[in-house]
Parts: C-alpha cells; structure tokens; sequence
C-alpha cells in the first residue's frame, strides 16, 4: 500500500466527513442559485428534492416556545430529521453536517501545530453550560416571542452566509474560531453549542454506533487524546460494548488513530451483542 493510500486510509473518515460536509454546502448553494432540485433553502428549513421537507428540529421548537404558527411542513421536516438522527445516525450532525465543525476542526490543528493545547494555557469549565444554554434558550424565545438562538448562531449565520453573502456572519464565525483556538479546546462545540446539546438528550440510542472490542485494547490512549467528547470513551479498556452515549458525535477519529482494531463502527440491535463482534 503507497503511503498516499495508506495515508488517505488511516484519516478515511475525517476525509468522508469533509467530502459530506462540502457536498451538502454546495448542493444548497447550487439549488437556491441555479435552480438545482437536491436541496433546496438552507440547514433550519429546506428541502430534499422538492418534495420531502427537513427542518432543524431544535429552531422549530424554538419557534413553538416562541409562540408562532407552524406550518406543517416545519413540524414534518423536524420530525423526519429528529427521527433520522435519534433511530439512525445519533449526534453526526455535528460531525458529518455543521460547516463550524470545519471551522472549529481547523483551530484545534493549529492548537496541536503550535502546541497551544497545554492544560496550563486552557480555561476549563463544564460540558454542562451548553445544556443551562439550551434550556435558556427557550426560556428566552418564550419571553422575547423569537427564536433567540438562530438569532445569534454561528452555524446559521456561516451556512446562511455561504450561500448568500457573509455580512456580519463573518464576526460570529472569526468569535467561534479564536475562543476554540486560545480559550479552549473544542470550546464551542464541547462546552457552549446548544444544537450539540439538543442532539445530545435525543439520539443516544440510535443505530450507529462505535463499538470497543476490549480484548484487542493495549491501552493506549490514543483514541481519548483525539476525540472531542472524551467523557465517552469511559469503557475504553474495561470492557467490551458499545459507545453509548449521546454525546458521542460518531465523527470516527477514535477508531482512525486506534493501532489495534479496538474500534469500529458497528449497528446496535441489528448484531446480536451477546454473539460478541469481537468475532465480527
């Protein structure tokens, strides 16, 4: 295997995930400039060929706390993505969808490039103020009769932007990008986002999974080093089973940088966990 293949391999979901990413910006640009069909609107309302409605579920509850009238294919479009997420793809809109995940992906590089990352240079504070931030939120829509966070989301403000001019979004991406890179590591999705928090309380039994096959564990720790949820990996080396915790945002760079085939992706329910997918 050339070290281009072999290189290409070992970082083949970061790779996947950028290739999604990317795709699903252009195809939103491409639909609402030049009239393609695919996607249509933008990441809090749209839709899939013309037809089929999807909405961010967490604006639309946001709008309903707000007060106003839904329309039906809002409510449609939230439930079908919430139930894509929840039964199938647990939190990988944070990984495989958000264009900041790029954003935030690029200020931890530079962390690491530049050796930024030392605890000592890191204000730390808990993973639980995105969740106060979510309940504030609707708390705040309630009261002020708007959904107050799309108001100010970085993920709304760059997606918008990307497909119809920046503005002031350019403010509000370049914020979110300097507080990942000298306040914190993974400061706006791990500890602040309260769309992370959303997907979070609502897709922690969904489908796909990562699975830790304990046996084939030396401990290495390389897969707790890299993944943004860290709190996760708990069962690293204890024992075998599934990842399953919401906040794990199923991006793959733990089973990427694990030398010994201790993890992989893998479907809950539909392989019988007692048969052991160690054997798999």
């Amino acid at each position: 295997m050339s070290k281009i293949v072999h290189y290409i391999y070992k970082h083949r979901y970061l790779f996947s995930r950028r290739i999604v990413q990317v795709s699903i910006i252009l195809l939103y640009i491409a639909g609402n400039l030049y009239g393609w069909t695919i996607l249509r609107g933008n990441l809090s309302m749209g839709k899939l060929f013309e037809t089929i409605p999807v909405a961010d579920p967490y604006a639309v509850l946001q709008m309903f706390f707000a007060g106003a009238i839904l329309l039906w294919d809002a409510i449609l479009g939230a439930v079908i993505v919430l139930l894509f997420y929840a039964l199938i793809g647990g939190r990988m809109f944070c990984s495989w969808v958000c264009p900041v995940n790029i954003i935030t992906d690029a200020a931890n590089w530079i962390r690491k490039k530049f050796r930024l990352d030392r605890d000592e240079w890191q204000l730390r504070f808990s993973k639980k103020v995105r969740y106060w931030i979510l309940a504030l939120s609707f708390v705040m829509s309630a009261i002020m009769a708007v959904p107050v966070f799309e108001f100010v989301s970085p993920i709304s403000m760059l997606h918008r932007g990307l497909i119809y001019g920046m503005g002031f979004g350019w403010a509000a991406v370049l914020t979110v990008f300097l507080f990942d890179l000298f306040v914190t590591k993974n400061g706006w999705c791990g500890h602040l986002c309260p769309l992370g928090a959303f997907y979070s309380l609502t897709t922690g039994k969904s489908v796909l999974r990562v699975y830790h096959i304990q046996p084939n564990c030396t401990l290495c720790m390389n897969c707790k080093n890299i993944c943004p949820e860290k709190q996760v990996l708990a069962i690293v080396g204890k024992e075998s089973g599934y990842i399953d915790f919401g906040e794990c945002i199923n991006c793959g760079r733990c089973i990427e940088v694990c030398n010994d085939d201790a993890l992989k992706f893998s479907l809950r329910y539909i392989k019988k966990e007692k048969e052991g997918l160690e054997n798999a």
